[in-house]
């Protein structure tokens, strides 16, 4: 549960690995950092979310690499963030001492974390200071791989064996031997280390605290913009913070989730690479920030996606952080796996599957877009080319849900008619009518429109099965449920209230239970997949269960879910993919931000429920 103030903790591994809980994030825009309970870095890619590992203790403990921070005889420690900023603080109580860690990726004094342009400073700021008693400092900073110091610059320059292409620099305010150093410190003292690339100056200015401060500062003039009254704020707050630190300030992307590979479940073969931009999460990005106050970063993320669109030409599921193809999937056979959880594996084999629901992604983005007020002060057109490529993705929309896809869980398995697949072309031709009736744009909107009014029947049709009164996975129905069937009233395809969408919604509740307000997403002998094994509950569908609820009028149940869901958070108000049911266990990669979204959008959600029920 995310607690501002928490109580200091002993540091857990399980074979050699620290829980998910007990990880913090920082970032700087460009790139992201994990933070450990013990004071390690066992996460942080350079010099963008998804270059190759620094360090990547991670998903190797023994050979991955970290840059750790830490007093010998570590005894039990805490995390905690400046509040409304993504400055990290880990305390840390040894036998002899207590010694409080700062940890950020810092921006540049006076930056506007609101523009659409980097802010990094490149370089990370570790900050030591002893609270009371004494400590032996043990400062360890070991890529993978290895790596060559040598005497430079008043600091150490680094050579990573396997990034030959990283330029890095190590400065401190005590004097550094090597890689592995011990600082005796007492009560007062501080030990501060900067790890810098891409940027050396002989006689750069050497302010830790004044950097942090700059840094910290930036965070909170950010936060100014927050704009949400309603349950679960101080969270809300934390969630944003995620989401901003999960964005790419300067192409507008949002990485689904900042980490490779983590297993969902462990021991299980459900690892993949999630630091990559989905349209689908960006379109649900920009319905969450937009309502908070963030419009800036709404907008950019609107613009990325119809710039990534218009480059590829035809729509991808997703793309990478400048717009371009994700890589490969191939699997890296030297490191272990989270916990053991092999194989590792960077890209996505996912990047060229079929799925249908992009169309409804994009187009909804681009109705988003030209609604927005930067647009509609502007005066401008619709420029031709995109009206285009917008109505050429209404037409294919119009013929694709007839096809077998991948579906939005990208099954591995032979494609099927997905109800979801089907609802999302149906927005994307009532979002394309919507554009064009209200520019007066030229175009077939009144076949659009008929067109989107025939599916939205057709599915509440079809879909439905008449034995088990529900919804179907599958548009030839059957009674097979899948959780996204909630997310059908989110984009008004389907009424939260209609009395199929709520039979549907008991269903779910009931058949996809993991407990405890937990759900799967489907349950794998129902819906094979054409993997081995099952998986975890997955956090977002909870959230939307909770939406569904508060829009049926059922206020208390749909608050009663939400905070127990909140209550899941770890201390530092942080959520992965997926949790496990039995253990409460975080799983997949993390932070997802696709957790977070669901944090924001369900709150804005009831804050409007419980209004609306006091008018």
């Amino acid at each position: 549960m995310h607690d501002p103030d928490p109580p200091f903790r002993p540091v857990r591994r399980r074979q050699g690995y620290l829980p998910l809980e007990d990880l913090g994030v920082i970032g700087d825009g460009s790139t992201a950092a994990l933070v450990g309970l013990d004071g390690s870095i066992p996460w942080m890619c350079l010099p963008r979310f998804d270059s190759d590992p620094l360090f990547c203790g991670l998903l190797d403990c023994a050979r991955g690499g970290h840059f750790t921070v830490t007093p010998e005889d570590l005894v039990e420690a805490r995390q905690r963030y400046e509040p409304d900023t993504g400055v990290l603080i880990t305390e840390l109580r040894s036998a002899t001492g207590l010694v409080r860690v700062t940890d950020a990726l810092t921006v540049r004094p006076g930056a506007d974390l609101s523009d659409d342009l980097p802010a990094g400073r490149h370089e990370l700021v570790r900050s030591a200071v002893v609270l009371s008693g004494h400590v032996r400092l043990q400062v360890t900073v070991e890529p993978r791989g290895g790596c060559s110091a040598q005497a430079l610059f008043s600091g150490l320059q680094l050579r990573p064996s396997r990034r030959p292409d990283l330029r890095l620099h190590l400065r401190s305010n005590h004097p550094l031997t090597g890689l592995h150093s011990i600082h005796d410190l007492q009560q007062g003292e501080h030990l501060d280390l900067v790890l810098s690339w891409g940027r050396f100056h002989r006689h750069h200015r050497f302010e830790a605290e004044a950097t942090l401060a700059d840094t910290a500062d930036a965070w909170r003039r950010w936060m100014k913009h927050f704009d949400y009254s309603g349950p679960q704020e101080a969270l809300v707050r934390r969630a944003a913070i995620t989401l901003k630190v999960c964005d790419d300030w300067a192409n507008g992307a949002l990485v689904a989730a900042l980490t490779s590979s983590l297993p969902a479940p462990v021991g299980g073969v459900r690892n993949w690479d999630y630091r990559y931009a989905w349209i689908r999460d960006a379109a649900y990005a920009v319905f969450a920030l937009r309502r908070i106050g963030f419009t800036g970063e709404a907008d950019a993320f609107l613009g990325w996606v119809l710039d990534a669109v218009e480059q590829s030409r035809s729509p991808r599921i997703m793309y990478s952080l400048d717009g371009g193809p994700v890589p490969d999937e191939i699997e890296d056979t030297e490191l272990e796996g989270y916990r053991r959880s092999a194989p590792v594996r960077w890209g996505n084999g996912a990047a060229d599957q079929r799925q249908h629901d992009v169309y409804g992604e994009i187009l909804d983005c681009a109705d988003q877009w030209l609604r927005t007020d930067q647009w509609l002060r502007s005066g401008r057109q619709v420029q031709p080319a995109l009206w285009a490529g917008l109505a050429g993705l209404a037409d294919a929309a119009e013929q694709a849900w007839r096809q077998p896809d991948q579906g939005i869980w990208e099954v591995r398995s032979d494609g099927r008619v997905f109800t979801y697949s089907a609802a999302m072309c149906q927005v994307a031709l009532d979002r394309a009518a919507a554009i064009g009736e209200r520019l007066g744009l030229p175009g077939p909107t009144t076949s659009w429109r008929a067109s989107a009014d025939r599916l939205r029947r057709l599915i509440l049709e079809q879909s439905w099965d008449e034995d088990t009164q529900t919804l179907s996975a599958h548009l030839d129905g059957g009674g097979v449920l899948d959780a996204s069937l909630l997310a059908l009233p989110l984009r008004h395809v389907v009424p939260a209230g209609h009395p199929r969408m709520a039979a549907t919604t008991a269903a779910i509740a009931e058949r996809l239970s993991a407990g405890d307000g937990l759900l799967f997403r489907y349950l794998h002998e129902e819906s094979p997949d054409g993997l081995p094994g099952d998986e975890g509950a997955f956090v977002l569908c909870s959230f939307w269960l909770a939406d569904n609820l508060a829009a049926q009028g059922r206020i208390d149940e749909a608050e009663e879910l939400y905070d127990a869901l909140c209550a899941r958070t770890s201390p530092l108000g942080l959520l992965p993919e997926q949790i496990d049911p039995t253990t409460g266990e975080f799983m997949g990669n993390f932070p997802q931000a696709f957790s977070h979204i669901g944090i924001i959008a369900s709150g804005v959600n009831l804050a409007r429920a419980k209004a609306g029920a006091r008018a």
